[in-house]
């Protein structure tokens, strides 16, 4: 009987691999720790103070009694498929300066900003709007046809 069991076990681990995506359970992505940038990395100094460090990392996930003089900053993201993501970061202390800091390479941006995929705006001459209409400016709206730069736009046609 015990053998039974333990192929029936076996096989319910390798049938999962041959699921189709759509059959599967929704799985959430799992964010934990502190996501630090490298533009806060760059800002910290030796010489700095405790609150100035916790100003631009971020309070530190943690701390212990037995090593005060440490901060650690972990990082870990789970998808709900896909490769696990795991970061280290941990500032050193003497007293209550910061003395050193290590950890792997930071991100250069937050999760949440995402690529500049705009395309970038272009001077367009004169001769190259034959319908005379008003050219837009950058916040999208037609650019004054007076000399004076304080009146607001004319209204589109």
């Amino acid at each position: 009987m015990a053998p039974a069991a333990l192929l029936g076990l076996a096989a319910c681990s390798t049938v999962n691999n041959y699921v189709p995506g759509f059959i599967k359970p929704y799985r959430a992505d799992i964010q934990q720790g502190n996501w630090l940038t490298q533009e806060q990395i760059e800002l910290l100094r030796p010489g700095m103070t405790r609150e100035q460090v916790r100003f631009a990392l971020g309070s530190p996930t943690l701390t212990s009694v037995f090593h005060a003089d440490r901060w650690d900053y972990p990082y870990l993201f789970t998808p709900g498929n896909g490769p696990t993501e795991e970061r280290k970061f941990t500032v050193y202390f003497a007293g209550d300066r910061l003395e050193r800091w290590s950890g792997d390479p930071q991100p250069s941006r937050q999760p949440f900003q995402q690529k500049d995929t705009r395309k970038p705006l272009s001077a367009t001459p004169a001769t190259a709007n034959p319908e005379g209409a008003p050219t837009p400016t950058v916040d999208g709206n037609a650019a004054p046809t007076g000399l004076d730069p304080s009146a607001p736009p004319s209204p589109a046609p």
